[in-house]
């Protein structure tokens, strides 16, 4: 069966129809295609445009058709150009000609614009879930650690010392503004686009607001040209999804750094590595090393569409087809991501006497050491440079800051007293950054309390 033919004298060429079919793929929406038939009908009864008992018998023969495909009863095949020929047939098949009457006033156009947007305003919901649930596991690790000392980088060099729970709250913030991005993305597309016709509406007295209602969207779209041909809402979601998948791939690429040999700062869990075939020594993360490198695949997705959407003219055109099987891939790596990545972390163990070594010797409190000069009335452009020297002094000897004795501290500058010690140990140079948003406990606190009451919203 096909929704269109009769102007046609000849059948399409096979390949062309298979070049053009969609139900290898599309057929990946059949609850929302239902879904939004049921809708249209009630509404087609409600409004008079067919009868109630006609109505009825289509909804209920979609339920059927529903139910029957779910148990595997009926299974869709790909004789059928779409899904939505392939349900009409069935329809038809299963209740008569009531079931001619179910495309009264709309077009594929609308029906597939309104199927796309059904299909992935869930997919909006499903990616969030994910990852509050990764963010979950954030936060309980920001809990257990705000007094497990590490170096915080910069240049990929260590800097200042931080806490592992002040590196993780820093990916809460990202996946935080993440959550945010997809809120707004289904506020702007939870509008109702069927009843929008080919592009020009249809001259049957449809009821879109009561569609609109029934299927849980905020209203009617306004413009029936763009309903049809509108895929904005999919390119912010791809975007949305490219940014989730770049914080993915900046945490995994410090997972594989941390769990290097030079680092080893954490430990992985058996479950989530892999051994190699040869070197027997090995533990890979490989989890990490695939959630960075799928992160392309979902750019991919996200050029792809805008490229094929740059140069179609209004209103609906083939091309659109395209949006599907690279959303779908998106959306389905997206979410598999998240959720290893989730596991993976909860479920690594930290070295934490090798974090705080490697803060110690990484020089990580010379600033702090500066700041020592700078309380008892050194210039801060001088104390910069003492302390750069007490650092080539370091070096030469191959040892900390805090192994120098206060002899070697005074002869670069006599300012220095035997507190120097205690001014530059991990624990005060953590603890005296009181600034919200910095590292010290009192002030991680008080942001984890912050972090909690929004999990709880």
């Amino acid at each position: 069966m096909k929704l269109w033919g009769g102007r046609f004298t000849k059948e399409t060429n096979e390949l062309v129809n298979n070049f053009n079919a969609s139900i290898s793929f599309d057929q990946k929406f059949f609850k929302q295609d239902i879904q939004g038939s049921i809708a249209h009908a009630k509404m087609l009864g409600a409004t008079g445009i067919i009868s109630d008992e006609e109505s009825l018998a289509i909804q209920e023969g979609l339920k059927g058709i529903l139910a029957d495909i779910e148990s595997e009863k009926l299974e869709i095949t790909d004789e059928y150009e779409d899904i939505h020929t392939f349900m009409e047939a069935t329809l038809i098949e299963r209740i008569g000609d009531a079931g001619k009457k179910l495309h009264t006033g709309r077009s594929r156009n609308d029906q597939v614009a309104l199927d796309m947007r059904l299909f992935t305003r869930e997919e909006v919901k499903a990616v969030d879930a994910e990852i509050k649930e990764l963010m979950a596991v954030i936060l309980r690790i920001m809990k257990e650690n705000t007094n497990t000392y590490m170096p915080g980088f910069t240049h990929l060099q260590k800097a200042q010392p931080v806490t592992v729970a002040h590196h993780f709250g820093a990916y809460f913030e990202m996946f935080k503004r993440d959550r945010s991005r997809l809120h707004d993305i289904y506020e702007r597309m939870n509008y109702c686009p069927l009843g929008s016709g080919a592009l020009a509406g249809t001259t049957y007295p449809l009821d879109r607001e009561l569609t609109a209602s029934l299927l849980n969207f905020y209203g009617p779209t306004l413009n029936s040209m763009d309903s049809v041909s509108d895929r904005d809402y999919l390119i912010e979601f791809l975007s949305a999804l490219s940014i989730v998948m770049m914080h993915l791939s900046r945490f995994s690429e410090e997972i594989c750094v941390w769990n290097s040999n030079e680092y080893r700062f954490i430990e992985l869990d058996d479950a989530y590595s892999t051994g190699s075939s040869i070197m027997p020594q090995k533990k890979n993360p490989d989890i990490a090393e695939l959630v960075r490198g799928k992160t392309g695949r979902v750019y991919g997705s996200l050029m792809s569409l805008l490229t094929t959407m740059k140069g179609i003219p209004l209103a609906y055109n083939k091309d659109m087809q395209e949006d599907k099987e690279l959303s779908f891939d998106a959306f389905d790596t997206v979410k598999g991501c998240v959720s290893l990545f989730r596991g993976m972390i909860d479920t690594m163990k930290f070295n934490n006497e090798r974090m705080e070594d490697s803060a110690k010797k990484g020089f990580t409190n010379a600033t702090d050491a500066a700041d020592y000069l700078v309380k008892n009335g050194v210039p801060f452009r001088d104390a910069h440079g003492i302390v750069g020297q007490l650092v080539l002094l370091c070096i030469d000897k191959g040892i900390a800051l805090d192994d120098l004795s206060l002899e070697e501290y005074q002869a670069i500058s006599p300012v220095f007293k035997e507190d120097i010690y205690e001014a530059i140990s991990l624990k005060t140079c953590v603890e005296k950054r009181l600034t919200l948003g910095a590292p010290g406990p009192d002030m991680m606190d008080k942001v984890i309390a912050i972090c909690e009451e929004y999990m709880n919203d």
